[in-house]
């Protein structure tokens, strides 16, 4: 390893870090100051912001035709999404979960892996289906903002109070705040991708992987370094809603910015199409039970998250050095493991909805 390398490691690291501390501490402010809830700002502002780089990477791979990264950073990057930075942050304080999220912004999580799926069916996520995409997160956030804006006025008359008021300085703050996290953020997030990137590719590691797991844990790592805080800060919206609304916003506009602006739209390798693009629904599927327990992610929930996805890293890892414990292992995961935890979050969730049930009765 270079003394460049591993200059990008820690610059990249320290940005992170401090891009993480400006954005949830600006949309934070800026939410109350404008009448925005903090799950609606973890849902848009934060999560569209920490997913840049997902958007930078995905079209600057997609239009260099370099299909596998541009495809596996948007799969990888919601796998480790919900896995590792839920996980981690429910280890570090049980998260708190808006009855929003289970009524509406986890199932649209849900519905766009499997849009994303089926239009990946034919082979390519063509420039049409990128268009359809980028229309349906507008759609979202403009539904979202109307939302928030319209419960945030009902509450006001109800309580007969006015709305906070806030100078515009202010309010030009908590902007500034936010751009300047964002940059950080991205800069940080670009660095240690460049250097793990340049490791694997030194170690030998195929394109797909690297797309998958280096390039997705680090054009992910705003939202763990936000989602992070953000838990330690007692900011559990956006925690949480940082993840959802940035996996929502990989499907919908990295992937349909990144078919628009390729070529030939991105072609889709029948590994991705057969393995990890079902992963990544069942993942998506999998959070559903857990934020009906109580409408939070327990400790050892997120303990859990955390070993589906050193589960799954292990298996790519063992797929790319055709190691010959691959069949024992794929088969002890598909037939036991995902099955017995996928079984015991169900359970978990039935009785939750029973207990809630018994105590309106």
């Amino acid at each position: 390893m270079t003394l460049t390398t591993i200059l990008l490691f820690v610059f990249g690291g320290a940005f992170l870090i401090a891009g993480a501390e400006l954005l949830v501490r600006g949309a934070s402010r800026l939410a109350i100051a404008a009448g925005i809830s903090p799950l609606v700002v973890g849902l848009t502002v934060v999560a569209f912001g920490t997913s840049a780089p997902e958007l930078a990477v995905t079209v600057g791979a997609a239009a260099a035709g370099e299909a596998d990264v541009a495809l596996g950073n948007v799969v990888g990057s919601n796998i480790f999404n919900v896995l590792f930075i839920l996980g981690i942050s429910a280890l570090i304080t049980p998260l708190v979960v808006d009855q929003q999220l289970v009524r509406l912004d986890v199932p649209l999580m849900i519905g766009a892996s499997v849009l994303a799926l089926v239009l990946a069916l034919d082979g390519a996520i063509s420039r049409l289906d990128g268009m359809l995409l980028i229309g349906l997160i507008l759609a979202y956030t403009l539904f979202l903002i109307w939302q928030s804006r319209r419960e945030s006025a009902s509450r006001a008359e109800h309580d007969g109070a006015a709305e906070p008021r806030h100078g515009e300085p202010s309010r030009l703050l908590n902007v500034g705040l936010i751009g300047a996290g964002l940059v950080l953020l991205v800069l940080g997030a670009g660095w240690l991708v460049d250097a793990a990137v340049t490791t694997a590719t030194a170690l030998g590691v195929s394109e797909l992987v690297i797309g998958l797991t280096i390039v997705a844990a680090g054009t992910s790592l705003p939202e763990v370094a936000t989602s992070i805080l953000a838990a330690m800060r007692g900011q559990r919206d956006i925690a949480v809603g940082n993840v959802v609304g940035s996996n929502l916003f990989n499907l919908l506009a990295v992937l349909g910015f990144g078919s628009v602006l390729a070529p030939s739209g991105i072609p889709v390798a029948p590994g991705v199409l057969a393995f990890d693009m079902p992963i990544m629904i069942g993942v998506a599927v999998a959070a559903l039970p857990i934020f009906f327990t109580g409408y939070a992610i327990e400790r050892w929930e997120g303990g859990v998250f955390l070993g589906c996805y050193v589960a799954y890293t292990v298996y790519l890892i063992l797929d790319a050095a055709d190691h010959a414990a691959l069949d024992e292992y794929g088969a002890a995961m598909g037939y036991f493991v995902l099955p017995l935890t996928a079984l015991t979050l169900a359970v978990l969730a039935v009785r939750a909805r029973q207990r809630k049930a018994a105590s309106l009765t």
